[in-house]
């Protein structure tokens, strides 16, 4: 009999699913993390489930709020990815937020789970936005040595070129979209070791944009995304400050083929 796997998931958007999206989940909703569930139960159907990750959360937060429940669920496999949010901040303890980093994976790697982390990737949001490039190159660097002192797995993010189609982002430019969510999950459990039946997308070749509809795109990501966001910031608000974990405990994992409507309002109503 296959020991029992406990996979809790911590972070962020990325690893909450935001980008995916699936009306029959909680917080509308799928991702990556989900995906990865998915296919380790179809192996073993021991596995057990949580996802802590809510979308618009800093480094400290994820700590103060995520770790400890975590540790609680004696996980034998946790994901941790964070720091995204606070690299998009205009001012950053870069010193800082490695040291806290790296004590959060010192906390998790002591409790004899395996620990899998994760790279940034240089989305391509907009010209204006390259300098941002440098600073996840030093995030990237600080996270491929807390990987190598501490022996937790790693995603190099970075290195995954396919994601330079913008078909694998969501139109809000900073988030995969479902295809980039699959992939990212293949990604996963190839770094696991774990056998999955999932493949690589397969995009046709997209249509020659002209340059008039990319000034339209980009007019409207500002209007519909960037403007938001913005706003938010300058409140002091998070997309996410009235959503709760996706999937706070650990539990059986949700097939999509076995998950039908009235279900998933069930899930959502107890997990929201």
């Amino acid at each position: 009999m296959k020991h029992q796997i406990r996979f809790v998931a911590l972070g962020d958007s990325f690893t909450e699913g935001v980008g995916d999206n699936d009306l029959r989940l909680p917080n509308n909703c799928r991702g990556w993390a989900d995906r990865v569930a998915e296919e380790l139960a179809r192996d073993n159907h021991t596995t057990r489930y949580a996802n802590l990750a809510i979308r618009g959360r800093r480094l400290q937060r994820i700590i103060d709020e995520q770790i400890e429940p975590a540790l609680a669920m004696n996980p034998t496999l946790v994901s941790f990815y964070a720091g995204g949010n606070d690299l998009l901040m205009a001012k950053l303890n870069m010193n800082k937020l490695i040291r806290d980093y790296e004590d959060a994976v010192r906390r998790l790697k002591a409790s004899g789970a395996t620990v899998l982390l994760f790279t940034g990737y240089n989305v391509p949001l907009s010209p204006l936005l390259e300098p941002l490039k440098v600073r996840t190159a030093i995030y990237n660097r600080q996270i491929r040595r807390i990987a190598a002192t501490y022996q937790t797995l790693l995603v190099d993010y970075w290195c995954f070129e396919k994601f330079q189609d913008p078909r694998l982002w969501a139109p809000d430019r900073l988030h995969m979209s479902s295809p980039g969510h699959s992939y990212m999950a293949k990604k996963v459990l190839e770094v696991l070791g774990a056998p999955h039946s999932l493949q690589s997308p397969t995009l046709a070749a997209p249509r020659p944009r002209t340059r008039a509809e990319n000034i339209a795109d980009d007019v409207a990501w500002l209007r519909r995304d960037v403007g938001p966001w913005l706003s938010r910031r300058f409140r002091g608000v998070s997309s996410g400050d009235r959503l709760g974990a996706r999937w706070p405990e650990l539990m059986p994992v949700v097939l999509p083929e076995r998950l039908g409507t009235s279900r998933a309002i069930q899930l959502s109503s107890r997990f929201s």
